[in-house]
């Protein structure tokens, strides 16, 4: 009976694991891909006007940090000037959303 318990934990942890997978993935398309693209490379006319960073390039992967990941998303990004180059997504997502969102940012990574 305990093997069972144990089992059926075990399944449940997967699946959520896997359903948060699958959440990131879906709040990336949502959220993220407008500017940064679908494959996080920032290619397309927003990513462009914007600068923003190559999520591919394993340099710029190795300069972010999760907690400045995760700030940056919940917070928003400003320029120099103070002016907002990204909005934040504190209200959009909950915690676990942008850290399951950074995770797979850092899957990007070649």
């Amino acid at each position: 009976m305990k093997r069972l318990a144990a089992v059926a934990v075990a399944f449940m942890v997967v699946g959520g694991i896997s359903a948060l997978a699958a959440d990131a993935k879906d709040n990336w398309t949502k959220h993220c891909a407008k500017c940064h693209g679908a494959d996080g490379k920032g290619q397309g006319a927003m990513g462009k006007k914007l600068g923003v960073r190559d999520y591919t390039d394993a340099k710029v992967q190795d300069s972010l940090k999760d907690d400045e990941m995760i700030k940056a998303t919940k917070e928003g990004v400003k320029d120099k000037d103070g002016k907002a180059k990204m909005k934040g997504f504190a209200d959009a997502l909950s915690d676990d959303e942008v850290k399951a969102l950074v995770k797979y940012i850092r899957e990007f990574k070649k």
